[in-house]
């Protein structure tokens, strides 16, 4: 089975936890997409989806799914996002697609967050996958230093400007053990808009396809 197909087969089965009248937490990349797709073809009515990017955002209107604002609603049920890595205890790295400030936003207002992901994200330790981390331009430079001082390469995502403005530094040669307090640390640095460790909103369902289905992961 290729990879699409296991997208595919994942984002199908978070339909389970889509529930009819609810406004949903919509995220973003490939797999997202996929379950967008998959959500206009249910016929599932919603009251409406809040997205976390302007991407997510032309393909639920393209879908006839109507986008609130986060600031239209108290708290969402549901928030279905892919991840770059996931860690047997939920924790994800989040950024590939650049939206990883406001997919932080959506997730912090929903009460549960469903992961759908492929088999390949599965890590034990986060941090093969360069790290994403949106940062204000003028402290680019010294938020590479301090990387560099934890072992860690940073490098700016060339021509990338994030739908809030701003860049993303990619940090290489890091292994997270310890996800919350490497959030909570990287987050107070001036500078950083958001890191893409989903730590404190870490995945509560993960929904992993493999080639021989879903398996499903409780991380309560």
């Amino acid at each position: 089975m290729n990879a699409t197909e296991l997208k595919r087969q994942v984002a199908q089965a978070a339909l389970a936890y889509v529930q009819p009248g609810q406004v949903l937490g919509v995220g973003t990349g490939s797999t997202v997409d996929l379950f967008i797709d998959a959500l206009a073809a249910s016929g599932v009515p919603l009251a409406g989806a809040v997205s976390s990017s302007e991407r997510s955002t032309r393909r639920l209107q393209a879908a006839g799914i109507p986008v609130l604002e986060a600031g239209e609603v108290e708290r969402l049920g549901v928030y279905v996002d892919g991840a770059d890595e996931i860690d047997p205890r939920g924790h994800m790295i989040k950024g590939g697609g650049a939206a990883l400030t406001r997919e932080k936003i959506v997730a912090d207002l929903a009460d549960r967050f469903v992961c759908i992901a492929d088999e390949t994200k599965c890590v034990d330790v986060l941090g093969a996958f360069p790290l994403p981390v949106e940062v204000i331009p003028m402290a680019a430079a010294q938020l590479s230093r301090r990387f560099a001082a934890w072992g860690g390469q940073a490098r700016l995502r060339a021509g990338c400007v994030t739908d809030n403005g701003q860049h993303i530094l990619d940090v290489t040669g890091l292994r997270i053990h310890d996800p919350v307090a490497f959030e909570t640390e990287v987050n107070q640095w001036p500078g950083v808009v958001t890191v893409g460790v989903f730590a404190r909103h870490r995945a509560r369902v993960a929904l992993i396809a493999t080639a021989e289905g879903v398996i499903t992961r409780q991380h309560d």
